[in-house]
C-alpha cells in the first residue's frame, strides 16, 4: 500500500527499478493500482501490486461498508505516508467457493466474493476476491484473501491474468516468507487450500519478499 499512487509508482522506479503498469481502478472500494510481473517458476502467478486511496473517491457506494485491506484504518494509512510497504497478500485458487469452505472450517471467515472488472487493451479482465464487510485482512495480513480469475465457467480463465497481459519487467520474486504468533493456524488453512510454496513461521506479524531487480537484490517488509 501506498499512500498515493504517485507516491508508489516513484518508489517503485527508484527501488526497484522497474516501470509498473497501471492497473485497475475499483470504484466499489475507492481504491487504484498499479501492477508489476515478478513470476518466477517457483511463483508462477506472482505480481506485485501498489494500492492506493483514490483521492476522487469521497464517500463508497450504498451498502459498502469499508474499503478492502484494512485502507479505512487510520493507523494504516498514517503507516505508508513515508514509503509503501507490504500489507497484504492474495492466494489465488481454483475453485473460490470451495477454498473459502475450507477457510471456514479453520474459523477464519473471509467475508463475500466480490467480482471485479478491468478494462484493457487485450480485453477485460474478470476476478473474484474474498472481502470481509467489515475490510479486515486479519492475522495482521499474514493470512490471505482468496481470488479466482476468469469469469466462473471460462473455457481460458487465466487468460487476461496479469502474468500473462504484464510486459516484463525485470523484476523476479526468489523467496516469499511469512511469520505470525498464529502460525499453526495460518499453516492448517494455506494446507486446506493446498497452497504448498507458502509456510508461515512463528514470530511477530511479517510478510517479506526477497526480489532480484534491475538494481540488484531487494528485501521488502511489512515492518519498516
Amino acid at each position: 500500500m501506498a499512500g498515493s499512487l504517485e507516491q508508489g509508482l516513484e518508489w517503485a522506479q527508484e527501488t526497484l527499478g522497474v516501470k509498473p503498469q497501471i492497473a485497475a481502478e475499483v470504484t466499489r472500494f475507492g481504491t487504484k493500482s498499479a501492477w508489476i510481473k515478478m513470476a518466477t517458476p517457483t511463483f508462477p502467478l506472482a505480481y506485485l501490486e501498489i494500492i492506493a486511496l483514490n483521492p476522487l473517491v469521497t464517500h463508497l457506494p450504498k451498502g459498502v461498508e469499508s474499503r478492502w485491506f484494512d485502507m479505512d484504518d487510520k493507523a494504516l494509512r498514517e503507516s505508508v505516508k513515508p514509503e509503501p510497504r507490504l500489507i497484504h497478500w492474495v492466494a489465488n485458487v481454483i475453485d473460490l467457493h470451495a477454498a473459502h469452505s475450507l477457510f471456514r472450517m479453520q474459523q477464519i471467515e473471509r467475508g463475500q466474493a466480490i467480482a471485479c472488472t478491468n478494462n484493457t487493451a487485450k480485453g477485460v479482465q474478470n476476478w473474484t476476491l474474498t472481502v470481509r464487510p467489515d475490510g479486515q485482512r486479519l492475522f495482521d495480513g499474514c493470512a490471505p484473501s482468496l481470488v479466482q480469475w476468469g469469469k466462473p465457467n471460462a473455457a481460458e480463465p487465466m487468460k487476461l491474468h496479469p502474468r500473462n497481459v504484464l510486459p516484463r519487467s525485470g523484476l523476479s520474486l526468489k523467496g516469499f516468507e511469512v511469520t505470525h504468533p498464529s502460525a499453526p493456524k495460518i499453516n492448517a488453512a494455506l494446507t486446506a487450500i493446498q497452497m504448498k510454496d507458502v509456510v508461515c513461521t512463528e514470530g511477530p506479524p511479517n510478510l517479506q519478499l526477497q526480489l532480484n531487480t534491475p538494481k540488484g537484490p531487494v528485501v521488502l517488509s511489512m515492518n519498516p
